[in-house]
């Protein structure tokens, strides 16, 4: 185990210019706070450092780190589809989380993941990005929203209790958006959520996730049971955040998305997209360019770190 902080990598000092820009990203493995090797890729994305070619509008030090679903990875095609489309936006940061494709451990499903997530962060501002914003599918989606409550914005003390020994210097994020995340654990209200349910909870089931979905899910229950994404919105603030939804997910209907919505009145962004369903692979290209549009509205003005909230 690494004696350093968690997370921490060598720094390179090379900074990646427009004629680099579709190289392949860069691969290393960290450390998360808890001691498990996080599998993850840098893409510098187009002219992050070189503003002579860097897309008008778009901050050149935004940072975005993509939390992919339950029984993803950072190399399925879905993710590098969104990845590639949030590179025109600003570097893009992508990982596997605990007990998902090349990475150590095993799968919480939500739970410790936000250490895995901070980890990725810390990474990214250590590579020389001020901004950091973070966009989660799914499971990823409750985790961008616990993280945000639990690490803050990136230079205010964190809001509520992780344990103590956690280092949270660098880790929080400048805006958040989370896509067809569920609103509170537990639900079964859906086909598709009662086989999840089934998956994670079953001998047999946490047999198919490993050699069927290369998903390797742990045995224990929640212990305490995490904070709901619905009790961390309110924490949010005044952190940009953005809730996305599709009017066709399978998995959770829309009183999820509403009630995430209503959990931060006046702060936080709801869009319901028609036609829409769940997660990474439902979101078209449009609409990860819209996201990426927004993060780089989001951020612009201000500060590093700045917890004020913008005015209107």
């Amino acid at each position: 185990m690494s004696t350093g902080p968690a997370g921490r990598v060598a720094r390179s000092t090379l900074r990646p210019h427009c004629e680099t820009a579709g190289r392949e990203p860069a691969r290393t493995f960290l450390r998360t706070a808890d001691g498990v090797r996080i599998d993850a890729a840098y893409d510098p994305g187009s002219a992050v450092y070189d503003t002579s070619c860097a897309p008008s509008g778009r901050p050149k030090d935004l940072a975005i780190v993509v939390a992919h679903g339950f029984t993803g990875d950072l190399e399925r095609p879905h993710v590098r589809r969104v990845a590639g489309v949030l590179a025109r936006h600003g570097a893009v940061v992508t990982f596997s989380f605990r007990g998902h494709g090349a990475s150590g451990g095993r799968s919480t499903v939500g739970d410790r993941e936000v250490y895995d997530l901070a980890a990725a962060v810390r990474w990214a501002r250590e590579l020389g990005h001020a901004r950091v914003a973070t966009v989660g599918f799914s499971m990823g989606g409750s985790v961008v929203l616990r993280h945000a409550a639990l690490y803050g914005a990136s230079a205010r003390p964190p809001v509520f209790g992780a344990p103590a020994h956690v280092e949270r210097s660098g880790a929080g994020t400048d805006a958040v958006v989370s896509v067809s995340a569920p609103a509170r654990w537990f639900y079964r209200g859906t086909a598709p959520m009662r086989r999840l349910h089934w998956l994670v909870t079953r001998p047999e089931g946490r047999l198919v996730g490993r050699y069927g979905l290369r998903t390797r899910i742990h045995h224990r229950d929640w212990d305490p049971v995490p904070v709901s994404p619905v009790e961390s919105v309110p924490l949010i603030a005044p952190v940009p955040l953005l809730i996305v939804h599709g009017d066709r997910d399978g998995y959770f209907p829309l009183d999820h998305p509403r009630m995430l919505a209503d959990a931060a009145p006046g702060h936080a962004e709801l869009w319901l997209e028609p036609g829409m369903g769940h997660a990474e692979h439902a979101s078209d290209g449009d609409l990860v360019a819209r996201i990426g549009r927004w993060l780089a509205a989001a951020v612009v003005g201000r500060a590093p770190g700045d917890d004020r909230r913008d005015p209107p």
